[in-house]
């Protein structure tokens, strides 16, 4: 197996590296716009530079490199970000996985595609698989057209792995995650608002990196859902890490969303069902727990 991944630099990226860089019989590629952040952690990965909004780049490096399998994991995933920078968004998130798609096709390569519970409106969960979307964001509405553009991409071979609020230690620095922020803030002895009126299944990275994983080796083909399996709020997941490391709780007030204001609407309610990743992949993700104390050794 060759398999490249777009979005190494990225915390998923590094995950997949790390998950797989001594795996028997997988010879890695990792790709990323920018420069290549893990040559000192993973000198023996081979990086190529890849603008994926670039179609000929595309086509040159798959062409050249010839993957097998590719886990497309780059992606403008700030929500309000891609609410204000819409041209932006569409470029990096729709038209970067039709470049990949339509060349994944060509060369008759396998193409895991990374997308999200963002593209539900948040009405109810948790979600199986077979859930009707209906993006109440243009983050969302931009992911829902990079879905679509890989269904609907003739002769490929594809696999979609949807994940949720996906919390991991990220190397070289870069944007921080919840469980961090909750222990960074309690502390400092900093006060911090949590919403309490929104529900996900949060992800460890590692165990998003696993789930993809598992997709690639076995060449599946479909949608699946890849979270961890407990729902929670963001106020639950601030109480249990101040418990983790016994730190102050009466700093963590709790709020509702209405008391912030974004550019961009966030699902109320999503949160997956993974029964069939478990079932069909053998996909096991960590407790929350668990998750919070690989997080914690890492930082």
């Amino acid at each position: 197996m060759r398999l490249l991944i777009t979005g190494a630099n990225g915390l998923l990226g590094q995950k997949l590296i790390g998950l797989l860089h001594q795996e028997p019989g997988v010879e890695l590629i990792a790709t990323s716009r920018g420069s290549n952040r893990l040559g000192e952690v993973f000198p023996n990965v081979p990086f190529a530079a890849l603008d994926v909004t670039n179609a000929e780049q595309v086509e040159q490096v798959i062409g050249e490199l010839k993957p097998t399998h590719v886990i497309h994991t780059a992606a403008m995933t700030n929500v309000d970000e891609c609410e204000l920078n819409r041209e932006a968004c569409w470029l990096q998130n729709v038209t970067a996985t039709e470049n990949l798609a339509r060349t994944c096709a060509a060369h008759d390569v396998h193409l895991t595609h990374l997308s999200t519970d963002f593209i539900f409106d948040g009405s109810h969960g948790p979600l199986t698989e077979d859930a009707t979307p209906n993006p109440i964001s243009y983050y969302g509405e931009s992911k829902l057209a990079a879905e679509q553009a890989v269904q609907n991409t003739a002769g490929l071979r594809w696999a979609i792995a949807r994940t949720v609020l996906v919390y991991g230690v990220l190397h070289g620095g870069g944007r921080t995650n919840i469980v961090l922020w909750v222990r960074n803030s309690l502390r400092e002895g900093k006060q911090i608002k949590v919403v309490n009126d929104q529900w996900r299944t949060p992800t460890l990275a590692e165990d998003l990196a696993q789930g993809c994983w598992l997709i690639a080796k076995q060449s599946a083909l479909g949608t699946y859902n890849i979270s961890g399996r407990e729902l929670l709020t963001p106020y639950d997941i601030a109480l249990r890490v101040a418990d983790h490391f016994s730190l102050d709780k009466s700093l963590i007030i709790e709020a509702d969303g209405s008391t912030f204001t974004q550019p961009a609407k966030r699902p109320p309610r999503t949160g997956f069902i993974i029964e069939k990743a478990e079932k069909e992949l053998g996909y096991r993700p960590h407790s929350f727990t668990e998750g919070i104390d690989i997080v914690a050794a890492q930082a």
